[in-house]
C-alpha cells in the first residue's frame, strides 16, 4: 500500500465508461468491499482495514459523484449496484465480503441480493431498509444552501455548521482547496439527485440474499431507528445484529475499535 501526507494513495478504475477511485489498504487476505455513504470518501475505512488486517484486505469505493469518481448524471439505485458489481469483476476477485455505510449499506446488500455471486457475506452499518417518511423523519439532507466557495477551509466549516450541522468533520472530508477557494469535490445538486433516488422501501432487496449478514447500528443513531434495525434483523435468516452503545450514525468514527472488533468478530466466525 502506498500512503501520501493525507492518507493513502487512490487508485482508479475505468468502470462501465466511466473513472472511480478507491483506496486499496493492501494485504494478501480475505477482500472486503468498502463502500462509502452519502457525501464520503474511500479514506474514512482507513483505521477499519488497518484493525483487520493482515487476514482482511480492504478495498474501499468511492461511489459515483462522491470523491474522485466520475458519474453520468444517473444516481438511481440500479446505477449504483451496477457499478459496484462493475467494480468487483474488474479486481477479479471470488466472491468478497460487502460492508457499506448507511446509503453504501444498501449498495451492498442490493449488490448481494443481485449479483449473489459477487457476495459470501455482508456487513451493514446504519443502512436501512426502508428510507422514507415516517419511518425516516429526514431521509433526505438539504445541502443546496451550503456555500460553492470559501476563502478558508474554515470558513466553509462555519457556514456549513450554520445550517444546523453540529460538526461538519464528516463532510470536511471531501473539502478541497480550488483555484478560487475551498469548496467540496461533490456537486450540491447531484446530492440532492442521489439522496432523493435512495428514499424508497428496499426491503424486498434487504430479504433478497441469504448470505451470513452482520447489522451494525450506533444505539444513539438519530437517522435510522432502533425498530427499525431489530425487524430486519428478525425478518432475513442467518443476520446477526450488533448494537453500539453511545454511537450514532457514524458509528465507525465514533468508536473506532468497538466498531472493528464487530466486524472482526463476525468475520472470524465465517
Amino acid at each position: 500500500m502506498t500512503t501520501t501526507a493525507a492518507g493513502p494513495a487512490e487508485r482508479y478504475a475505468l468502470v462501465n465508461g466511466r473513472r472511480l477511485a478507491y483506496v486499496d489498504l493492501g494485504g494478501d487476505g480475505i477482500p472486503v468491499l468498502a463502500v462509502i455513504g452519502h457525501f464520503g470518501r474511500a479514506r474514512m475505512f482507513a483505521p477499519l482495514a488497518a484493525a483487520l488486517a493482515p487476514a482482511y484486505r480492504v478495498i474501499s469505493l468511492e461511489q459515483r459523484g462522491h470523491g474522485h469518481s466520475d458519474t453520468d448524471g444517473d444516481f438511481s439505485r440500479d446505477a449504483y449496484v451496477a457499478d459496484a458489481a462493475a467494480f468487483v469483476r474488474h479486481l477479479g476477485f471470488g466472491p468478497v465480503v460487502a460492508l457499506g455505510h448507511s446509503m453504501g449499506g444498501v449498495t451492498a446488500y442490493q449488490l448481494a441480493a443481485r449479483h449473489p455471486d459477487l457476495v459470501r457475506a455482508l456487513i451493514v452499518e446504519e443502512g436501512g431498509a426502508y428510507n422514507r417518511q415516517p419511518e425516516i423523519s429526514h431521509p433526505v439532507l438539504d445541502v443546496r444552501g451550503w456555500p460553492r466557495r470559501t476563502v478558508t477551509l474554515g470558513e466553509l466549516r462555519r457556514q456549513v455548521e450554520a445550517h444546523g450541522i453540529p460538526d461538519a468533520s464528516y463532510f470536511l472530508e471531501s473539502a478541497v482547496e480550488h483555484p478560487d477557494g475551498w469548496g467540496f469535490l461533490f456537486d450540491h445538486a447531484d446530492m440532492m439527485n442521489s439522496q432523493q433516488a435512495l428514499v424508497g422501501d428496499w426491503w424486498p432487496d434487504w430479504l433478497g440474499s441469504s448470505c451470513p449478514a452482520l447489522l451494525l447500528h450506533g444505539a444513539d443513531s438519530l437517522i435510522l431507528p432502533a425498530t427499525m434495525v431489530r425487524q430486519m434483523a428478525e425478518r432475513r435468516p442467518n443476520t446477526v445484529l450488533r448494537e453500539l452503545p453511545g454511537c450514532g450514525h457514524w458509528a465507525h468514527d465514533d468508536d473506532p475499535d468497538g466498531f472493528a472488533a464487530a466486524v472482526r468478530d463476525f468475520l472470524d466466525r465465517l
